[in-house]
């Protein structure tokens, strides 16, 4: 009964809902009123496992060469919708952090589609105004579990593809699932700060087992599983 009980709260903290908050709960996403927030499952020297609620974000596409070129595009964008650039005349603080979607397989003679994506303000996540420009759309970022490495410095097209390919190659070390088409490059601060700056980089998981989830200090716990509902035990000792 202990054990069940342990297996309960854990479960519960986990798939406990995380979306967007203030920013003092983070140690690294300092410069904005609020951020996204999420669970930490699990973590080792390589990487972290978290796990995020659904949101809704205001995104906009663009086609460049270079993934630092197309969010530049698609950051002016964006900034003007939060800006005043919407139906209601709204002004917005910029919540972080700020996503691209970059796509997995690129060749250098072909320009390749980057999507910016700014989380929405938590007053404005059920019912945000619409855009004026109709380059913007609003995506709901399902619940899901992420591998994410963090690294500082600048979040350039070539940093951002040296720690997907370092996180990868752990990832495949520890025969973990994720989607292989695309991954996050993940930033939280402004040009304008040089010090001690935070960017991530983020693979979607997949499939019902998030490698590696052990519990070391919790007798009787080998790993978990995710489905649908939420986490669940899936073997003891």
């Amino acid at each position: 009964r202990a054990l069940i009980s342990v297996l309960a709260v854990l479960a519960l903290v986990i798939s406990a809902e995380a979306s967007v908050g203030p920013s003092t709960n983070s140690s690294f996403c300092t410069e904005s009123k609020e951020c996204l927030e999420y669970e930490l499952v699990c973590k080792t020297d390589e990487y972290e496992v978290r796990h995020y609620s659904p949101t809704r974000w205001v995104s906009t596409d663009a086609e460049a060469y270079f993934m630092g070129v197309g969010a530049a595009m698609a950051f002016r964008r964006l900034f003007q919708y939060i800006t005043g650039a919407n139906e209601a005349g709204i002004q917005m603080d910029m919540t972080a952090p700020v996503l691209v979607k970059i796509p997995e397989e690129t060749r250098m003679w072909e320009p390749a589609i980057y999507t910016l994506n700014f989380p929405l303000p938590a007053a404005y996540q059920d019912k945000p105004p619409a855009p004026t420009n109709d380059k913007l759309y609003f995506t709901e970022m399902p619940d899901m579990n992420v591998y994410v490495r963090s690294y500082g410095g600048w979040m350039l097209s070539v940093t951002s593809r040296l720690h997907a390919h370092l996180l990868t190659k752990e990832l495949e070390r520890v025969r973990a699932s994720y989607n292989h088409t695309y991954h996050y490059g993940v930033g939280y601060d402004s040009p304008l700060k040089l010090l001690n700056r935070h960017n991530e980089v983020w693979y979607v998981a997949e499939g019902d087992k998030l490698s590696p989830l052990f519990y070391p200090s919790i007798p009787g716990i080998s790993e978990w599983s995710v489905n649908e509902e939420g986490y669940r035990e899936r073997g003891v000792r």
